[in-house]
């Protein structure tokens, strides 16, 4: 298929209800009903476009769309509808990280680094989606708060953060950088993340 055939694929998708989308949920997770899951991948089959969109000048971008489709499928099979997460919010990691591994792979690293228009996309998967953050919060609530986070981390830990998540360096060249060993870098970024998730979950609770 090709990119304009698969668009045109997409024009004929209508978006679920609310009620609708719940009933697909109940019957996919409660009964294993496998029209229910096939309906609910079908659906989302929008979003996966949506996460592509920084890479669609690129050749193979069908590529890029099959590998993002299948992060789809693993976030319909994983989800537990139950927690009051927005699936569109837990989908998007698992697509966009199905995209990255992909791009990394084909040897597009500095292209995997690309986000959806927002700079702290990165520093968002320091977040952990299946934590009460991604329930209530809204996208850009959850990037404004981590960069607050960031900038109450130890220098080090900032440093860290900053170079892995949002400068896309591997941990063995943030070593060479702040001339510390690789091991001591991934205890760095352990901390951090700690850290900043902790920082989160006092905002979320103050929240409720």
């Amino acid at each position: 298929m090709q990119l304009q055939e698969y668009l045109q694929e997409l024009n004929k998708i209508e978006l679920l209800g609310r009620a609708e989308e719940l009933a697909l949920w109940q019957a996919y997770k409660d009964s294993g009903d496998a029209r229910a899951r096939k309906k609910l991948i079908e659906a989302y089959q929008p979003l996966v476009f949506k996460v592509a969109s920084p890479f669609r000048q690129q050749e193979n971008i069908m590529d890029i769309l099959q590998e993002g489709t299948v992060g789809l499928i693993e976030a319909v099979e994983n989800f537990d509808y139950q927690r009051g997460v927005a699936f569109s919010i837990y989908a998007s990691y698992r697509i966009r990280g199905r995209m990255q591994d992909f791009l990394q792979q084909e040897g597009m690293a500095d292209i995997a680094c690309l986000d959806n228009g927002n700079d702290n996309y990165r520093l968002e998967m320091i977040a952990d989606t299946g934590a009460a953050v991604a329930e209530v919060a809204e996208y850009h609530e959850i990037a404004g708060k981590l960069m607050d986070a960031m900038d109450r981390l130890p220098d080090k830990e900032q440093q860290v953060l900053d170079q892995m998540y949002l400068k896309c360096q591997e941990a063995k060249e943030v070593a060479e950088n702040l001339q510390v060993s690789t091991a001591h870098i991934y205890r760095l970024q352990k901390s951090g993340v700690r850290r900043v998730r902790g920082m989160l979950s006092k905002f979320m609770h103050g929240w409720k």
